[in-house]
C-alpha cells in the first residue's frame, strides 16, 4: 500500500472531485460535452506517457512542445499533400525521433544536463517553426479530421486508443526487462552500469520515446481540427511535467507509474471544467493547480527524506 501511497492519493482527490461534480454539478457528466473533454486530453496524456519515462530515468525534456508543433505542422503538411494519415504519422513519428535523438545524443553521450539541452532546443524548434512557418494555419484534407469518421467515432477511437498505449506503455515500464532499465538508471546509474545495462543508451532511448510519442500525440491534436495551428504545443511540456510528478513520478527519478501519471493529469485537466460548473472565478485554475503540484513536490521530498533516515 505504501509503495502506491502517491498514486492512490492521486486517484482518491480526483475521485472525490468526481463525486462533488456528481452532486453539486451533475450537468457536468452530459455525454457529449465530456466526451470531448476527455478526447482533447488525448495529446497531451500521450506526451505524459513519455515525459514519465524521461522523469523515471532522471532527466527532463522542455522541448516537447516545439517539438509538438514541428510535428503538427509536419503531419499537416503531409496531409494536405494528399498523403494517408498513416504517412503523416510515420512522419510526425520520425521527425519527433530524430528531435529526440538530439537531445538523447547530447545528454547521454556529451554529458551536457538535460535541462539545459531542452532548453536549447525548446528555443531552436520554435524559432524555426515561427520563421519556417509565420504563423499560418495549415488546411488539411477531407477526411482527416476524426479519420473521416463521426465526430463521436472518432473521439472514441481517439480515448480507446490512447488507453491502449498508456496501459501497454504501463505494462513494459514494470513487468519487462527493458522497462525496468529506466528505473535502474534512474536510480542509480553507476549501480546500473555494474550491474551490465548501459546508461547511456538507456538514456539515449527514453529521449527517442519521447520524440516517438511526440508525433503521435501531434496527430492526435490534428485529426481534431480541420485546422493546424503551428503554436499548438506553446505550454504543453509544462502540461507534461506537472502530470507526471502529481502522478508520483519522483523528480529525482527511479520511482513513478504511468497509470498515476494518466491521473494525475486527469486531475489537473479537470480543475478547469469543474470550476466552471461550481460557478467559481475561473482565474483559480492556476492557483490551485500551482498548489496541486507544490503539495505533490513537497510530499515527493518528505517521501525521499524518510527513504534516507
Amino acid at each position: 500500500m505504501n509503495r502506491y501511497f502517491r498514486e492512490l492519493s492521486v486517484g482518491a482527490a480526483l475521485a472525490l472531485l468526481l463525486v462533488a461534480l456528481a452532486i453539486f454539478a451533475p450537468q457536468f457528466y452530459q455525454p457529449q460535452p465530456l466526451l470531448s473533454r476527455l478526447a482533447a486530453q488525448v495529446p497531451a496524456l500521450v506526451l505524459t506517457v513519455g515525459m514519465a519515462v524521461v522523469i523515471v530515468t532522471r532527466q527532463i525534456d522542455i522541448s516537447v512542445g516545439s517539438q509538438f508543433g514541428v510535428c503538427a505542422v509536419l503531419a499537416g503538411l503531409t496531409s494536405a499533400a494528399g498523403a494517408p494519415l498513416g504517412v503523416a504519422l510515420g512522419a510526425a513519428m520520425g521527425a519527433g525521433a530524430v528531435m529526440g535523438a538530439l537531445n538523447g545524443w547530447l545528454v547521454a553521450w556529451m554529458g551536457l544536463p538535460s535541462i539545459v539541452v531542452s532548453l536549447a532546443t525548446m528555443v531552436t524548434w520554435a524559432e524555426v517553426l515561427r520563421l519556417f512557418q509565420q504563423g499560418k494555419f495549415i488546411s488539411l484534407a477531407p477526411g482527416v479530421q476524426w479519420f473521416g469518421l463521426s465526430q463521436v467515432a472518432g473521439q472514441m477511437t481517439l480515448l480507446g486508443g490512447c488507453l491502449g498505449l498508456l496501459a501497454t506503455a504501463a505494462y513494459i515500464l514494470k513487468n519487462r526487462v527493458g522497462g525496468r532499465w529506466f528505473y535502474a538508471v534512474g536510480s542509480d546509474a553507476e549501480a546500473a552500469r555494474l550491474a551490465g545495462i548501459n546508461p547511456q543508451f538507456v538514456t539515449m532511448s527514453a529521449f527517442v520515446l519521447m520524440g516517438c510519442l511526440v508525433g503521435v500525440a501531434a496527430v492526435c491534436n490534428v485529426v481534431q481540427s480541420p485546422q493546424v495551428d503551428p503554436k499548438c504545443g506553446v505550454g504543453l511540456e509544462m502540461k507534461a511535467i506537472a502530470a507526471a510528478v502529481v502522478g508520483g513520478v519522483a523528480v529525482t527519478g527511479g520511482r513513478g507509474s504511468l497509470w498515476g501519471a494518466g491521473a494525475g493529469l486527469l486531475l489537473l485537466a479537470t480543475i478547469n471544467p469543474a470550476l466552471t460548473y461550481l460557478h467559481v472565478d475561473a482565474y483559480w485554475e492556476k492557483a490551485i493547480q500551482g498548489l496541486v503540484i507544490l503539495l505533490a513536490v513537497v510530499a515527493d521530498g518528505f517521501r525521499s527524506r524518510r527513504a534516507t533516515v
